[in-house]
């Protein structure tokens, strides 16, 4: 089966009749909306599309794809949608799982799908709570907050979803907040033109067990000051007045005003997605609140061989190089003897 078509697509065409179970003002409803609009733009037929995942909140968006689904259990999605891929490359395997479904029961999956770079596209639900099993704190759960199972604080530090991507020698990472649906639509595109595993980090509200966590950078009036949109080929401006800027001191970065102390846009930093080397990747990604503004958008987008493409290669290599063509043959070339 071929994974494009040139009919055009609604997100109608990606919605099942399936009454949605999320709790009102759960992020978790935008992303689902963004990625039906997305795989419409994207415009692969729904028949040719798999949608993939584990046990948690997120989890559930399959029931909500009019697309082949395959609910598995627990942090075993990336297993399924390696599988699925590698015996089906012409389908678009998208993987949806939360930070407790991947980077918990499920991060040694996760790491591997990433090194292996299978192209498939993960959307990662990150709430920093176990929102399903009602509020435990989770593998992205801030030090020192009191949950379900941590009522004096969780003493634990935090996994950071972009850090475990490049250490696993990742090709693709993005992010985007569930209220920015621009941004998250266009890193889902991006994230499905992307040969490899593609990671995109979606920073959701949970309303009811960790309503909030994400608040600093959703506030709509301050957004555009505490994040900054990276976009390839562009120079790192941010600010509510476009006046503000990255630029490198050293091996560190640095916030700069436009206009002040001689500064100006051609000083700035250039983003490159392209880039093999993670090290400037990796210090975008990990800006942190309040002194840095939080990078969203397609942060690294680098071309590698994917798996799967990896495993039909040596498949036809090895074809081309034997005179096997069946099963019988196959017998016929091991040691036997006739009766």
């Amino acid at each position: 089966m071929e994974n494009t078509t040139t009919a055009a697509y609604t997100a109608k065409d990606f919605k099942s009749d399936q009454y949605v179970r999320w709790c009102p003002g759960c992020g978790d409803h935008a992303i689902v909306n963004a990625l039906q609009r997305s795989m419409a733009e994207i415009g692969v037929a729904p028949h040719n599309i798999a949608v993939i995942s584990g046990i948690g909140c997120s989890s559930r968006l399959p029931y909500y794809m009019k697309s082949y689904g395959f609910h598995t259990i627990h942090g075993r999605g990336a297993a399924i949608a390696t599988g699925v891929k590698v015996a089906n490359p012409q389908l678009a395997v998208w993987q949806i799982t939360g930070d407790g479904d991947c980077l918990a029961i499920g991060g040694n999956h996760f790491i591997h799908s990433v090194r292996r770079n299978i192209d498939i596209n993960v959307v990662l639900f990150n709430n920093q709570i176990y929102g399903l099993t009602k509020g435990q704190y989770s593998p992205t759960t801030k030090k020192g907050t009191f949950t379900k199972s941590s009522p004096f604080g969780t003493v634990e530090r935090p996994f950071r979803p972009a850090e475990l991507t490049f250490g696993a020698r990742g090709t693709f990472f993005a992010r985007s907040l569930d209220v920015d649906i621009k941004t998250v639509q266009s890193v889902m595109t991006s994230a499905a033109k992307h040969k490899g595993t593609s990671v995109i980090e979606m920073l959701v509200n949970c309303i009811i067990f960790n309503n909030g966590a994400h608040g600093w950078l959703a506030e709509k009036e301050f957004r555009a000051d505490r994040t900054i949109l990276l976009e390839h080929g562009k120079p790192m401006i941010f600010g509510k007045d476009n006046d503000k800027g990255l630029v490198a001191e050293g091996f560190n970065l640095k916030v700069v005003t436009i206009g002040e102390n001689g500064v100006t846009e051609k000083d700035l930093l250039v983003h490159d997605a392209k880039t093999e080397d993670t090290t400037l990747h990796l210090k975008l990604a990990m800006m942190e609140g309040p002194g840095f503004p939080i990078a969203m958008g397609v942060i690294r987008d680098v071309e590698a061989e994917s798996y799967d493409e990896a495993v039909v290669n040596q498949i036809k290599g090895v074809q081309a190089q034997t005179s096997i063509r069946t099963f019988d043959d196959l017998l016929e070339s091991c040691e036997h003897w006739d009766l």
